[in-house]
């Protein structure tokens, strides 16, 4: 287990950027692939990007493919996610997730630690 604690959300206008970190506890958390999901008011939570153990493959949703960007830093431990070019669409409740899988994993499923989430607002 991990606890996860994203920040960096908030309003933002269409075309804009944000950058978002989840930060863990622990001193595993180079054990532990990430990923980032989000959830709408209605929608189902969806998978948005996702970043292997070691950081050396990353995953992308259709959506947001070429505008968003997961990193992590180890040594920090901390994983981001780059968001350029927001737009409407990408209103959201946004979330880290870890896994002991350590390969990118694109599965809800695969993911046993969560955190609070953090808002993002894309206003037209």
């Amino acid at each position: 287990q991990v606890q996860l604690v994203e920040s960096g959300g908030g309003l933002v206008q269409a075309g804009g950027s944000l950058r978002l970190s989840c930060a863990a506890s622990g001193r595993t958390f180079s054990s532990y692939a990430m990923g980032w999901f989000r959830q709408a008011p209605g929608k189902e939570r969806e998978f948005v990007a996702a970043i292997s153990w070691s950081g050396s493959t990353t995953y992308y949703a259709d959506s947001v493919k070429g505008r968003f960007t997961i990193s992590r830093e180890n040594a920090k431990n901390t994983v981001y996610l780059q968001m350029n070019s927001l737009e409407p669409e990408d209103t959201a409740v946004y979330y880290c997730a870890a896994t002991r899988v350590p390969y990118a994993s694109r599965t809800q499923s695969d993911f046993g630690s969560w955190g609070q989430g953090t808002q993002v607002t894309v206003s037209s």
